[in-house]
This record gives C-alpha cells, structure tokens and sequence, in this order.
C-alpha cells in the first residue's frame, strides 16, 4: 500500500542525512505523540488545509511504500472522519520512501 506524509524540506533533508524520519506532524516528534502521522490519498488535502497551510517554506509529499517499511503500521479510525487514517509506529526508514516530490496544492 502506499500512505502519504506531508514534510517540511529541512525536516527531510536532516532524515536523509540520519538514515530515519521521526517527526510525527508539523512542531511534534514521534517521541511526544507515538506514532508519525500519515494519509491516505484522498485525505491530503485536508491535512494540509488544517495543518499545512501557513507554512511558508517548501513542502515535501512523501510517497511511503508499506511494504518497505521497518517499523509497524496501521489503519486507525479518527473520530468524526470517514476513512482511517495510516499511522507508522517507530521511525521512518528513508528507503521506504519511493518519492519525495514539492507538494503543490
């Protein structure tokens, strides 16, 4: 399955360079919530909307292959929103990324 991350440019430029991705959401780190936020294609949008939108810097889409994923991950059912959101349980391995493309919205 492919999930979806929106990152800032810096955030994962810094994951490059370590080898793993662990922020959660923008301004919190997977060692505060627990699990590193994702989506599903249809909720991009609205993530960004509701988080992203006053960003001033570049953004990043990370395409995440689950399959390639080190850490666990699932659906989980958000109250109040139709489709469960994916959620990874640990760091993100880069190598996991099959893109990395500017988002646009």
């Amino acid at each position: 399955m492919r999930i979806f991350h929106l990152a800032t440019e810096a955030a994962w430029n810094s994951a490059q360079a370590a080898g793993t991705y662990t922020v959660s959401t923008l301004g919190l780190d997977l060692a505060e919530v627990g699990f590193i936020h994702c989506s599903q294609a249809e909720q991009l949008a609205g993530v960004h909307e509701r988080f992203y939108r006053e960003v001033a810097g570049p953004l990043r889409l990370l395409t995440i292959d689950t399959d390639l994923l080190t850490s666990p991950w699932r659906l989980d059912p958000v109250e109040g929103e139709p489709l469960p959101f994916p959620h990874i349980y640990g760091p993100l391995n880069v190598d996991a990324v099959v893109s990395a493309e500017a988002y646009r919205p």
